[in-house]
């Protein structure tokens, strides 16, 4: 099993607020996940960004492996692997 850490669309039409979860990768972007970790509203200036680092920390240890996008937000937040 293949875990990502990845966002989840949530929010109103064309004002979408994502949550950032650790999933399966084979579940789709809405559907089932492990945990929540986190939060990211790109609607307003600067961009809201909310990471529980202690949880991110635990899942990059035990082998998650973040998206293209969750792995910048990391980068902003200081959090590396």
């Amino acid at each position: 099993m293949a875990v990502k850490i990845r966002l989840r669309r949530i929010g109103k039409k064309k004002a979408p607020i994502y949550r950032v979860i650790v999933a399966d990768s084979r579940a789709p972007r809405d559907g089932r996940f492990i945990e929540e970790i986190g939060s990211y509203d790109p609607n307003v200036e600067p961009a809201k960004v909310v990471i529980n680092e202690e949880l991110a920390k635990k899942w990059l240890n035990n082998g998650a492996q973040p998206t293209e996008t969750v792995g910048r937000l990391f980068k902003q937040a200081g959090i590396s692997k």
